[in-house]
Order: structure tokens, then sequence, then C-alpha cells
């Protein structure tokens, strides 16, 4: 299938033939936390139909966003991952995000909600830290590992985290429209910081 192009000579507009199709920004989201299986990319993108899922993977792959490669056994399933000019997106999501946070407001029955999608609003809130970080919400666990060279989150638990970082329901939306400090936070009572690292003092300094 040829690809739309706004035919225009600039470089919003050749960014935008490529990443500008609906869904495509939300599977590197998912992908920015490393290689995922078709299927975890399905579930995790609730509301996209496997045909647009799938015709959106073929066009990224094309457009050398992702590549497609077989694990090892006994895994032996394909995943889809993204390569180096993919992941040049997270700074694009980043600043999304920050543009984005001030439109939610209270949850609709519809919406669907997962923990990492508050992974790369925390990246960009947390960009002057160094080390890894392990966040816990309501909704589940994922950490971030944290500085200038190469910033990025994977879903689950950190091996060995630095420090630790639990937030209440809300908190981590109060933080992102910057309603509240991580350290008025921790003071409430909404933020706890476990760890004895640099990292856990600077997190609770704010």
């Amino acid at each position: 299938m040829p690809r739309r192009s706004y035919d225009q000579y600039c470089s919003a507009a050749r960014a935008l033939d490529t990443v500008g199709e609906r869904w495509t920004l939300l599977i590197v989201r998912e992908l920015l936390a490393g290689p995922r299986r078709y299927t975890d990319l399905h579930a995790d993108l609730p509301g996209v139909s496997t045909d647009v899922l799938a015709a959106r993977l073929k066009e990224m792959e094309r457009d050398a966003l992702v590549t497609r490669r077989r694990l090892p056994p006994p895994g032996a399933a394909y995943v889809y991952e993204l390569t180096a000019r993919g992941r040049d997106l997270l700074p694009v999501l980043t600043a999304l995000a920050e543009w984005g946070a001030p439109a939610l407001s209270e949850r609709r029955p519809t919406d669907a909600v997962r923990a990492h999608w508050s992974a790369i609003p925390l990246l960009g809130l947390l960009r002057r830290h160094d080390g890894t970080l392990e966040v816990r919400l309501p909704e589940g666990t994922f950490h971030l590992r944290l500085g200038h060279d190469a910033p990025s989150y994977a879903d689950g638990p950190a091996e060995h985290p630095d420090a630790w970082l639990a937030l209440t329901d809300g908190t981590a939306l109060a933080l992102e429209q910057g309603r509240l400090s991580l350290a008025e936070a921790v003071k409430t009572g909404d933020a706890e910081v476990g760890g004895d690292t640099p990292l856990a003092a600077a997190l609770r300094d704010g």
C-alpha cells in the first residue's frame, strides 16, 4: 500500500508522513519498553484492530522504525523492536505527554489504563536524575533508567533498582500536571521513596 504524503517540502510534514498515522506513535510508546510480541502489543493497545495493528507494524518496518526478529528457543516467537531511529522518538513522545497532561481530568468509564503509560511523563519529569528507579503504582510496576545518555523504561520490577517510588492513585497525574512536587507528595504521604542511595536522597528532596 503506497504511503500517503502531505507533499510538502517541510521537515515537520515529512515527519508526519512517517508517524502521523493513527496508532503509530502509541506503538512506539509500547516498544520503547523493549521488544514485544504482536499479542502483547495488541493487549496493551486496547481499541486497535488486528488488521490496523498489522498494517501499522508493516509500515513501520518499511520506514525503518521497527524490526521483526525471531527469539531463540525455547521462546521461538517473533518480536518487534525499535530501531535507533525509532528510539529517537522518545523526546517527541515526552514533549507530547507534557503538552497533553493538562487535558487529562477525571478518568472516563471508557478509558483504559496501564501502569507503564505513566513512564514517559515521569521520564521527562525526572530527567535531571541518574540511576534505575522502580515505580510502583496501584495499576502495576515498571522501572525507569534515568540519565542523560539513554533514558528508557521497561515493564515490571527492576532487578537492582537504585531506589523505588510508590505513588497513590492520581499522584502520578498531579506530578505530571505540575499541581504537586515530588517533595510535597512525599511530605503528604502520597508518594514514598525507598532506598539509601544518592538517587533516593535526591528524589526525597524533590
